[in-house]
């Protein structure tokens, strides 16, 4: 009865850990990485579409993605999308492929961006206080209606806190390795 509660409280856990990674790989660092732009949008006729739906990107150098758009006439249109995102990139095209450099960050950008992975970490954070405290309830409910014995509810309880503490800790080394990267010259 217990068991299937807290298998699924370790699922919806884990699913915040890997959506907390997911976000921290869109977190600029002092390398260039394709998943800084993929969740650009393009107006592609007349549809906001992702750019990773519209163009092949890829990072041959440190500081430099190049974006292969698939088709040729919208090459303008994902220039500007570029140039208009909230990145402060400057993207050059050759007709055939866009060249976006990627500046080094400022003493102050990195500054924002840890301050940007710390508010990540802490809304990941509430989210598995969020699943324990609906898991929680949930074992208390069965222990009301009978189909629980207090001891176990109380072991259930204890290995429910376990967990968090351990997605906790995963979330807390995901922020702090991104820390280190972003400010790292």
């Amino acid at each position: 009865m217990i068991d299937p509660i807290l298998r699924e409280a370790e699922t919806k856990m884990g699913k915040s850990v890997d959506h907390l990674g997911s976000e921290l790989t869109h977190i600029r660092t002092g390398r260039a990485n394709a998943a800084l732009i993929d969740r650009i949008m393009v107006p592609y006729y007349g549809t906001p579409t992702p750019l990773n739906q519209l163009a092949q990107i890829s990072a041959p150098e440190p500081r430099l993605l190049v974006v292969q758009v698939y088709d040729k006439s919208q090459i303008g249109a994902v220039e500007k999308a570029l140039r208009t995102s909230e990145q402060g990139l400057n993207p050059a095209s050759d007709g055939q492929v866009i060249r976006v450099p990627i500046p080094p960050l400022t003493e102050e950008r990195r500054r924002e961006y840890v301050k940007l992975v710390k508010q990540k970490a802490e809304e990941a954070r509430v989210a598995i206080r969020n699943v324990r405290r609906d898991e929680l309830h949930r074992i208390e409910q069965l222990q009301k209606q009978g189909e629980v014995a207090e001891d176990d509810s109380k072991r259930a309880s204890a290995r429910l806190q376990k967990t968090v503490d351990a997605h906790i800790e995963k979330i807390d080394g995901l922020a702090n390795r991104k820390e280190r990267e972003v400010m790292e010259v």
